[in-house]
């Protein structure tokens, strides 16, 4: 039994090529990718203003240090999070890389959980408005990073790659 749209994907599939390594440099050059170090500086700057922002709206030390934890739950996990997938071994083979990517993000989650639910331990005259509030807004840069990433090289996207041809040229505007 055929199915519409995997058909579809899998004579995409048998056009398409390998790049050369000019092709790869071109490519990266005219789609630049955000380094996840990138993304988690940025959620270590909105924590601090979070952090800030809850102490000028409460006037509370023990607002701005519990915004501060909400903010730390999600950075710290991030940071060891993408550490685990940059390693020299993130990358041996496709189904290496997947697992390893659910392995982190599973290590991600479990250390979140378990940072949230130490916190009472850990932080004197817990506020979990503050907490939730520092976690929510830290967390919600990874929407911001989507928005604000590195945007093509101007005339990048009506520049298209032949498959049928051995070198990249410019082909029609889409």
């Amino acid at each position: 039994m055929a199915c519409p749209g995997f058909d579809a994907a899998e004579a995409d599939l048998e056009q398409s090529r390998t790049l050369n390594a000019k092709e790869a440099q071109d490519l990266r050059r005219r789609l630049p990718s955000l380094s996840s170090w990138q993304v988690i500086g940025w959620q270590c700057l909105v924590g601090v203003v979070v952090v800030f922002l809850a102490w000028l709206v409460s006037g509370s030390g023990a607002a701005a240090w519990s915004a501060a934890y909400g903010a730390w739950v999600v950075v710290f996990p991030a940071a060891v999070f993408a550490r685990g997938l940059t390693n020299q071994f993130s990358a041996l083979n496709r189904i290496t890389a997947g697992f390893r990517f659910f392995l982190w993000e599973i290590i991600k989650i479990s250390l979140s959980l378990g940072m949230l639910f130490a916190a009472p331990g850990l932080v004197d005259e817990i506020d979990w408005l503050f907490l939730l509030l520092g976690l929510f807004v830290t967390m919600k840069v990874y929407w911001l990073a989507l928005v604000i990433r590195p945007k093509q090289t101007p005339g990048a996207d009506n520049q298209v790659m032949a498959l049928d041809d051995d070198k990249p040229e410019q082909n029609l505007k889409s």
